[in-house]
């Protein structure tokens, strides 16, 4: 009997020893941008809208700027929108992603058949 294996790796980053960016975040960040609200960012990712404006307050705490500007509601509605920092993050963590899966597949097979 041949067992099913995979090789996986997942990247994130820590500030202090504490999780701070990582695959959730960037899909996010990625809603966020696509829908340009909040609450219907955090819908799509069947999480909570408080969950959802925690982790954008702790990007926006913890980085170096901030990653996604709130507007308050109103009459024209709130909304939410990347910042220019918050787009520069974004698309480096996912050209790092994709180099980081680029490496994996080519190693994978060879490493699998070790295991």
């Amino acid at each position: 009997m041949t067992d099913k294996k995979d090789l996986k790796v997942r990247c994130w980053i820590d500030i202090d020893g504490k999780k701070f960016f990582g695959p959730g975040r960037a899909q996010l960040l990625i809603l966020i941008d696509k829908n340009g609200s909040l609450s219907k960012a955090a819908k799509e990712m069947g999480m909570s809208y408080r969950k959802a404006w925690a982790m954008v307050e702790d990007m926006n705490q913890r980085g170096q700027q901030p990653y996604v500007k709130l507007h308050k509601g109103g009459t024209q509605g709130g909304g939410a929108e990347l910042t220019p920092r918050g787009k520069k993050v974004l698309s480096a963590f996912q050209q790092m992603n994709t180099q980081i899966q680029a490496t994996v597949e080519q190693h994978a097979q060879e490493m699998l058949e070790l295991i």
